[in-house]
């Protein structure tokens, strides 16, 4: 097929047009019509509308921010619109390359010429395979590496094998079926596209017809990034509470562009980046960290429990993975394996008058509280609530006593000028907390012995044995 004469050049968006002063419109109304432009053709929630605008104009500003969001177009099934989604943004984002199954040293020499936007689709075959024989090791790397500004991959080129740092720092947008490897999806911004239901309706997507439109839009988004990109170079935007570490840097830059753009957009963006940071949160978890759940729910409130048990209790709950784990049901040597990975180590213990090997409460406590999304706490006493007084419910007139209701009951409870005997003198107990390292065996308990040392109830059960 013959190359469009009218296509844009890679690297043209370097240069944008200068619009008419009579064509100039806020920066709020023009990711309005962004919006508006994106939801003609695509079916999709407004939060997940909101973000592609931002990302689309994040897309003409790369130099201004330290790192760049992937953009995770995925979906159960085919024939989701993630397709549809990539040539729309095709049109609004600067040297698009939309690509399905290009080579990785094609990629590298596009982004080092031009920086292009990289459309990225069907990449669920990039992840699925693995071996000798794998052509997509290079692209993954890629993907991994060039959300960060200034990112480089060394490859050996030449007949000398001289190595060259390739630069892969450039936007991305990615669409497939399933989720993504960890790695790249706290990195992304996560779209879960659907299938059309029966009354949703969207405009036909006729290229010749659309591309000119897109354009425009595309132009206008450059002018206005070019003379804002002072601005977004020094800005260090507020993020929603909880929102932290890999998630802030993911919306980072597209929460400068919404307080740029100002209007409504510095609210709408923080309330799309709540909703759509609950989505990767709420991916399934890891085989680690479900153990680490369900370990909870099983140790319920025993301290320690025999690996037997344990494992019974793992295989009984409901819809868990423990009984038919790979084939056959998880046994003491694999739950040992996977449990070492987060430092968590059986050891002996007396149960019913018993030695075995089990587990404790306090050896699981620290990776409770470091993997689950909510550890566990120490229970605290509730604090009985005091009722609330007004003094502005019955108005009494200046003088006059304020009546006492006549069925105020008198407190039966003694005086409270008792004298307090005497506090006997309590030893010191130097620096130390709730909890301590045990004399035998180092570990961290809970359990302090009368002379102020630590010891496990079961280390001291076992030299007592």
């Amino acid at each position: 097929m013959a190359a469009d004469p009218n296509a844009p050049a890679l690297g043209a968006h370097l240069n944008p047009p200068i619009l008419p002063d009579d064509e100039v419109v806020s920066p709020a109304d023009l990711l309005n019509e962004v919006v508006t432009f994106l939801r003609r053709f695509i079916a999709a929630p407004p939060d997940a509308l909101v973000a592609m605008a931002l990302w689309v104009a994040h897309a003409h500003a790369l130099d201004a921010f330290d790192s760049t969001p992937r953009l995770a177009l995925l979906s159960p099934e085919p024939g989701s619109g993630k397709t549809r989604v990539l040539e729309v943004l095709e049109l609004l984002t600067p040297a698009p390359m939309h690509a399905l199954n290009a080579s990785a040293p094609a990629v590298f020499r596009t982004i080092e010429n031009a920086r292009p936007t990289l459309l990225l689709d069907e990449v669920d075959a990039l992840f699925g395979k693995r071996g000798k024989d794998d052509s997509a090791e290079d692209l993954r790397a890629l993907l991994n590496a060039g959300h960060r500004k200034g990112a480089t991959i060394p490859r050996c080129v030449g007949p000398q094998h001289n190595v060259a740092h390739f630069p892969v720092y450039c936007a991305v947008a990615l669409a497939g079926l399933g989720d993504l490897p960890d790695t790249l999806m706290t990195r992304s911004i996560v779209i879960r596209m659907r299938r059309r239901a029966p009354g949703e309706r969207v405009e036909p997507f006729r290229y010749r017809v659309i591309a000119p439109q897109g354009h425009v839009l595309r132009d206008r988004l450059a002018t206005w990034v070019a003379t804002a990109m002072e601005e977004l170079d020094g800005a260090w935007p507020t993020f929603p509470e909880g929102i932290t570490d890999r998630p802030a840097d993911t919306w980072e830059a597209l929460l400068a562009l919404a307080d740029a753009a100002d209007g409504h957009w510095p609210t709408t963006a923080r309330a799309a980046c709540i909703e759509l940071c609950k989505v990767v949160a709420n991916r399934e978890a890891s085989l680690g960290v479900r153990l680490l759940t369900d370990l909870q729910s099983a140790f319920g409130e025993d301290e320690r429990v025999a690996t037997d048990t344990l494992l019974e209790r793992l295989y009984a709950i409901e819809e868990g993975p423990w009984g038919d784990l790979r084939g056959r049901p998880i046994d003491a040597r694999g739950l040992a394996r996977r449990l070492n990975a987060y430092d968590v180590k059986s050891t002996q213990l007396k149960v019913g008058g018993q030695k075995v090997r089990g587990y404790r409460r306090e050896d699981l406590w620290d990776a409770w509280q470091r993997y689950l999304p909510s550890g566990p706490e120490e229970a605290v006493p509730a604090v009985p609530a005091v009722p609330g007084r007004s003094e502005h419910l019955f108005p009494v007139p200046a003088g006059e006593p304020v009546p006492v209701p006549a069925t105020q009951a008198v407190p039966d409870t003694p005086p409270l000028s008792r004298e307090v005997p005497e506090v006997p003198q309590v030893p010191h107990l130097g620096d130390r907390s709730d909890r301590g390292t045990c004399d035998l065996c180092s570990r961290v308990t809970l359990n302090q012995l009368d002379d102020g040392g630590w010891r496990h109830q079961a280390c001291a059960e076992e030299v007592s044995a």
